[in-house]
């Protein structure tokens, strides 16, 4: 067994080939279409997760889990633009957290099933696993799922697919050759070029976004990758040091489901409540790391529970202000560019991993704290662009 330092590089593998992925595959949505977008980001993620299975060193899997980060750069930005995208009006944001608020069970079932079939079958099992069900799911997507309905309307090659579409929403009703399909709610971009995430008043809150996904992200990454490792170190039972980190993520998607409605009225408010929040529940897992096992799983969800559902959040409200043609490359960007701070969260907690839990959770509570002032400041700065652009309101 490797030193838990010597791990560092792996744990943040992936979130380097998220950083370029996320922002390939976002304009590839934008381009082509998520459906597109989704199918080949899943392929490509599940292509070479298998290959990880036969790596015989750490450096061999360093390269295929960055390969492999590629395509799951792709999957967020995409699922979250078809989500809103396909919704009314009224559940836009509520239906894409949902969705998006999903994806930690994937990392729970992960930690389930390393606990349950690794001892019987070693390590690799879990790549193939998770190599072989994204394939699955990209070769039922090929026939199984509908594309935007929006991004559609936006792009004249779609025309035959929008007027199969409407002809199942309104059986008998025949669109007129000359009509023309627009998004009344939206004003559109010219293009999907990244210069205009900063038009029409984003020029500071794009840069402060994507400030506030690495604050955020670095924290979780710090969180996610370090937490199972750290309780072994310190001596926590190896059942309790799996279940916690298995926590995390069960609590992300209760979190998400649990706090969609407030997320959708009160946006980026909301999450700078929540951020402010995880500000003392993140530092109080080093304090019961040595103590009461309830009390560091009840800490360990409860800290999923927010820092995951602040991550579903700003996912979702991040692209909501965007309109239809910027959506998955502005969500890209900033997922792309958030991914420093989950490179940079397993890094320095290599760094940081002598100190005692309880000082060490205390530090990683900081981009919480950070975040939570940027964040602020984004809601109070996209609160007087929508009172100076209310043509931009109805789109968000």
């Amino acid at each position: 067994m490797c030193p838990p330092g010597d791990l560092k590089w792996v744990l943040t593998a992936s979130n380097i080939g998220v950083l370029f992925g996320s922002q390939i595959f976002g304009w590839i949505g934008d381009r082509y279409g998520r459906k597109t977008a989704l199918i080949g980001a899943n392929l490509f993620f599940g292509v070479f997760t298998f290959a990880a299975a036969y790596s015989t060193n750490l450096t061999e899997l360093f390269w295929l889990r960055t390969i492999a980060g590629l395509g799951i750069g792709g999957v967020i930005p995409n699922v979250v633009a078809i989500n809103a995208e396909s919704a009314p009006r009224n559940l836009r944001a509520t239906l894409a957290i949902i969705a998006a608020g999903c994806v930690p069970l994937g990392g729970a079932f992960a930690g389930f099933v390393s606990a349950a079939l690794v001892p019987h079958y070693g390590w690799p099992v879990l790549f193939y696993l998770g190599g072989v069900v994204p394939i699955i799911i990209a070769l039922a997507a090929i026939y199984g799922l509908p594309e935007s309905i929006k991004y559609m309307a936006l792009h004249e090659g779609h025309r035959h697919r929008m007027e199969q579409l409407i002809a199942v929403i309104r059986p008998g009703y025949k669109v007129p050759a000359n009509a023309r399909f627009v998004i009344e709610d939206e004003q559109q971009s010219p293009s999907s070029n990244p210069i205009y995430l900063f038009r029409n008043g984003l020029w500071l809150i794009t840069p402060l976004a994507w400030l506030l996904f690495a604050l955020n992200l670095m924290g979780y990454f710090f969180l996610i990758s370090w937490t199972p490792t750290l309780m072994a170190a310190a001596k926590v039972p190896q059942g309790t040091a799996a279940l916690a980190g298995a926590l995390l993520q069960v609590g992300g998607t209760v979190g998400s489901l649990l706090l969609c409605w407030w997320l959708q009225r009160h946006r980026f408010l909301a999450i700078a409540i929540m951020l402010v929040v995880a500000v003392p529940v993140v530092g109080s897992i080093g304090l019961w790391g040595t103590g009461s096992a309830a009390a560091l799983l009840a800490s360990t969800f409860c800290a999923g529970f927010l820092v995951l559902g602040i991550q579903t959040g700003i996912n979702v409200v991040g692209a909501m202000i965007y309109p239809t043609s910027l959506r998955a490359n502005g969500s890209g960007w900033e997922l792309g560019i958030g991914r420093l701070g989950s490179i940079a969260g397993p890094l320095v907690g290599g760094l940081l991993v002598g100190l005692p839990l309880a000082t060490l959770y205390m530090w990683s509570a900081l981009p919480f704290a950070a975040g939570a002032l940027v964040c602020f400041a984004i809601y109070v700065l996209n609160k007087a662009r929508l009172e100076a652009h209310s043509e931009l309101a109805q789109g968000q």
